[in-house]
């Protein structure tokens, strides 16, 4: 290795693969840049510096404020069955959500974090564990 050569480990895969990455100076780089300057000149688009128009494109991942992430939780096509899910087990864990209802951690931690504000289950303890605040229906 070196020179260059790098090891890549594609995601999927246990095998690291062997790629070439070209060094470019920096030098080399303003050289272009230079080039490029000469050749015309620049055609911004006002729409991408537009505050109007940035602010109503979606993030994903990002919630402006707090309540439109609980809601969105909440009308989750999941959220009901993981209430029932965590109602009836009396276990309130990301981790059995996950297991259940075969998603994802974030999307787990939402519905969970979800069921917090709505009082379905308690903030979590000192020791990472949450308790499940409604009773159980079948009792």
């Amino acid at each position: 290795l070196g020179h260059g050569d790098m090891l890549y480990l594609p995601s999927g895969t246990s095998v690291p693969v062997r790629v070439h990455g070209a060094f470019v100076d920096d030098h080399e780089v303003h050289s272009v840049v230079a080039e490029l300057k000469k050749q015309g000149n620049p055609e911004y688009l006002d729409e991408i510096t537009d505050e109007q128009t940035t602010a109503a494109i979606p993030v994903p991942g990002y919630a402006p404020d707090e309540s439109a992430e609980n809601k969105d939780s909440e009308s989750d096509a999941l959220y009901d069955e993981a209430v029932n899910f965590v109602i009836e087990s009396r276990r309130a864990s990301i981790s059995s959500v996950q297991r259940k209802l075969r998603i994802g951690y974030n999307r787990a931690a939402r519905l969970i974090e979800a069921m917090e504000a709505a009082g379905v289950v308690s903030e979590m303890n000192t020791n990472g564990s949450r308790e499940v605040l409604v009773p159980n229906r079948n009792a």
